[in-house]
């Protein structure tokens, strides 16, 4: 059966070019001309072209989010990304190649068409993109406007029932090819920290973003102590990002105090919402829940019971949280500290790995992971569950 049509209008913006930037995105209905859904960002320092191609990606990807068989047609009156995307110019700046390619992937080749429009035709999308920069200068990010009869792609998740509309979003690196390093430049490296144990961690008890956010245990306070130690003795940190629940934050700031560094915290790293599994251990859901339990095993779409969040959900906040700090920390390594379900999660987004090798991997509290990330959109895992530090 033929999908829908949509059209996309998508926009960016930098107020420095390169300065603050922000995109913008709409997703119409093809027939009425109706809005459906809406997507912005504040993404950092970048440039206007840059913010413009993350547009056209946002606005692609809440297009696939409701229909992957659909037909789209973008229109931006961004000349250089029209006519890049239709194939018609050459990309040969290297910071747009890997977001063209990015933005390729998204729909099979053939689905989608390109169309320039003047500045005044493509309103919306420049208000969202405008929005999103005054957010992030008021220092927080860009939320949906409510009541709005829209679905806004920072919360696709609120469809009820235990699937959520489309397809999991894959940011995994696009295919690029292999590239002497030296073509690159610098990767971005993020060292990825386990936060310390709490008092729920050694029980295995369920404990993400819907809980009690408890604090780190004596044992907890002492990893993230071998942690600081480990990682000053390495001296390659530049910066730290953490997510902003209470035993991240006590890790992180232990690190950070030892590298003599500041932490910045960012949402999008918060651990997975577990709904009503909150406190309770496997055995004790499997015994309360168990069609839920299994629905949640088997896809990662299905959300815990209670309107918890699936992994779906978390893959695209993780996903935006990555291009962020990608954003404003080029060529650094960037200490991430987080929690099972997102540190997992970028691993296998680098990895290209398929939803369910979530399940096939351990990662222990206070441990150590390593991504690199290049220029041309591959990344590369470095090191996996090192607790070395703490033996």
């Amino acid at each position: 059966m033929a999908g829908r049509r949509f059209v996309v209008e998508a926009d960016g913006g930098s107020r420095g070019n390169p300065g603050p930037a922000g995109y913008g995105a709409v997703v119409r209905d093809g027939d009425t001309g109706q809005i459906i859904a809406e997507a912005a960002e504040f993404i950092g320092h970048a440039t206007n072209n840059v913010a413009e191609y993350k547009g056209l990606i946002a606005g692609l990807r809440a297009a696939r989010a409701i229909d992957p068989a659909a037909s789209v047609d973008v229109r931006m009156d961004s000349k250089l990304v029209v006519e890049q995307m239709s194939g018609r110019w050459k990309i040969k700046h290297p910071d747009m190649q890997p977001l063209a390619a990015e933005a390729r992937e998204v729909f099979p080749r053939g689905q989608v068409a390109y169309s320039w429009i003047p500045r005044e035709k493509n309103k919306d999308a420049d208000r969202l993109a405008n929005e999103a920069m005054d957010a992030g200068k008021a220092g927080r990010q860009w939320e949906p406007r409510a009541p709005k009869a829209v679905t806004a792609v920072t919360a696709v998740a609120s469809a009820t029932g235990a699937d959520e509309p489309g397809p999991p979003l894959e940011t995994a690196a696009p295919k690029a090819g292999w590239a002497a390093p030296a073509d690159l430049g610098t990767p971005t490296t993020f060292v990825l920290l386990r936060h310390g144990e709490t008092h729920l961690t050694p029980e295995k008890r369920f404990s993400g973003s819907g809980g009690t956010d408890p604090e780190l245990s004596e044992k907890g306070r002492w990893q993230a102590e071998r942690a600081a130690e480990a990682l000053a003795a390495r001296g390659s940190v530049q910066a730290v990002v953490a997510s902003p629940m209470q035993r991240t934050r006590q890790t992180a700031e232990t690190v950070a105090a030892r590298l003599g560094l500041e932490v910045r915290y960012e949402e999008g790293l918060r651990e997975v919402d577990f709904g009503a599994w909150e406190g309770l251990t496997f055995g004790e859901v499997q015994e309360r829940h168990p069609e839920d339990l299994a629905a949640w095993l088997g896809s990662a779409r299905a959300r815990p019971t209670g309107g918890g969040e699936s992994f779906t959900t978390l893959t695209h906040r993780v996903g935006v949280a990555r291009d962020k700090v990608l954003a404003r920390y080029p060529g650094k390594t960037v200490l991430v500290v987080s929690h099972v379900s997102p540190i997992k999660t970028l691993v296998r987004l680098a990895l290209g790995a398929p939803p369910d090798s979530l399940y096939r991997m351990e990662l222990s509290a206070a441990s150590i992971c390593a991504v690199q990330y290049y220029a041309d959109g591959n990344a590369s895992l470095r090191l996996l569950n090192d607790t070395g530090h703490l033996r």
